[in-house]
């Protein structure tokens, strides 16, 4: 998609006149109008290009900073539950769970 038209393009345009044609005042401002909503649009885009980069290099950035997480071994986990486990046993059943 490219933008084919600016303000100065529409400024310098030219229209032929003839007897029956469009009166030439209000072209001339019809364009002036168009020319400022040009002007703005391209200062919208710009800032949305902008904006757009800036999110960009933040994403990758976050994402250069999470460090992948090493997933447990899955001995070392089941030994934890197990340590866990029998604490809590010891805990509530206390001295009877040893006669």
């Amino acid at each position: 998609m490219e933008i084919k038209l600016n303000s100065k393009i529409i400024l310098e345009k030219e229209f032929k006149k003839s007897m029956k044609g469009y009166s030439v005042d209000q072209v001339d401002q019809f364009l002036d109008q168009i020319m400022e909503d040009y002007d703005n649009f391209e200062k919208i885009v710009e800032e949305l290009r902008a904006e757009n980069n800036r999110l960009r290099e933040e994403l990758e950035n976050n994402a250069a900073r999470r460090a992948p997480v090493a997933p447990q071994a899955t001995g070392n986990t089941n030994f934890d539950i197990l340590k866990r486990l029998s604490n809590l046993e010891k805990h509530v059943f206390g001295a009877k769970l040893f006669e």
